[in-house]
């Protein structure tokens, strides 16, 4: 995910703002990290990438569990 998304992202929820925390980056690009929406306070994963911007129910909870464990001690509201 490029940085300049995060202008035009908002939560898929309450249309709130986001806030990103970076985990992992290379270059200008932002492989893994979270959105965090600051009002509703949900987590959004960027996976490969990817921003995993879906509401609750299309959400792949298993790849999401993989995802949240693997950053546990970075992941906090």
């Amino acid at each position: 995910m490029r940085r300049w998304l995060l202008d035009i992202l908002v939560c898929p929820i309450d249309k709130s703002r986001l806030e990103l925390r970076v985990f992992d980056e290379h270059e200008d690009e932002i492989m893994e990290g979270v959105l965090i929406c600051s009002l509703c306070k949900r987590l959004y994963p960027i996976i490969k990438g990817i921003p995993i911007l879906l509401p609750d129910e299309l959400r792949d909870k298993k790849v999401e569990e993989e995802f949240f464990t693997r950053w546990r001690d970075r992941v906090s509201i």
